[in-house]
């Protein structure tokens, strides 16, 4: 994904959840819109240098967007959200995602905003002689003291509910994925944030053993572009190699 003439300055703050006032390089102070809905832990850091967009669409309230931040320790992370499904959709055609590679094929079909049941999962995807296969997305860019990524960076309800269509859909027979989207080039793993919504971590758990694929791919990211490249592991109690039980 191509980052267009982003603009550089410094973070004062963010409030009201949609709203970051910036001073820009230039000197000028702006206020920009925060695409971002999330208690934003761990990246919401005045003082920082971030990029922002402009629009040109009168339209619009705010003609800027907030989308990158310089975190202390020299690490990029995407503030924008609504990236990340567009990020994943580019690397599910390009083969990037391998257990996904299957849905790279020309024959291949992505169907966005999927609605199943009482809810929506970003992605269905079909192809020929293959399960259909739903995919949720989730941006990552907590991290925490301890190094490691984590997610949710608060309680989510939500996140919960898409976890329980995802079970339901795998019981079903569909294939069910839910990826970690890390737009933190600092962050190599994720686990759940049972510190922060043990009820997350607990369901996550669950549905990994119920047949749940849980998936975490990191990006390169640069003020002109962000990409999806590589697979990260994912710290579950599950997994027997990667435990959490000892920290």
């Amino acid at each position: 994904m191509i980052l267009d003439g982003l603009q550089s300055g410094v973070l004062l703050c963010r409030y009201k959840r949609f709203l970051a006032d910036i001073r820009l390089d230039s000197g000028e102070e702006i206020t920009a819109h925060c695409p971002n809905t999330g208690s934003m832990r761990a990246v919401n850091v005045p003082g920082c240098r971030v990029w922002v967009s402009r629009s040109d669409n009168p339209k619009r309230k705010l003609a800027w967007t907030w989308e990158l931040i310089e975190l202390p320790d020299g690490a990029l992370a995407s503030i924008h959200t609504g990236r990340a499904n567009a990020l994943v959709a580019e690397a599910i055609t390009a083969g990037i995602i391998a257990p996904l590679n299957v849905y790279a094929s020309s024959q291949a079909f992505i169907k966005r905003e999927a609605k199943v049941e009482d809810a929506r999962l970003d992605f269905c995807l079909s192809a020929p002689e293959q399960p259909v296969t739903y995919v949720e997305v989730k941006q990552v860019t907590l991290k925490e003291p301890d190094g490691h990524g984590y997610f949710p960076d608060a309680v989510s309800e939500r996140g919960r509910r898409h976890l329980k269509s995802l079970e339901t859909l795998a019981a079903q027979g569909y294939g069910a994925t839910l990826l970690f989207c890390v737009a933190h080039n600092g962050i190599a793993d994720v686990a759940p944030a049972a510190h922060l919504d043990w009820r997350y971590a607990e369901t996550l758990e669950r549905v990994a053993q119920a047949g749940v694929n849980i998936l975490a791919y990191g990006c390169d990211i640069t003020p002109s572009s962000i990409k999806l490249v590589r697979q990260l592991p994912v710290r579950l109690r599950s997994n027997k190699d990667q435990s959490l039980a000892s920290e």
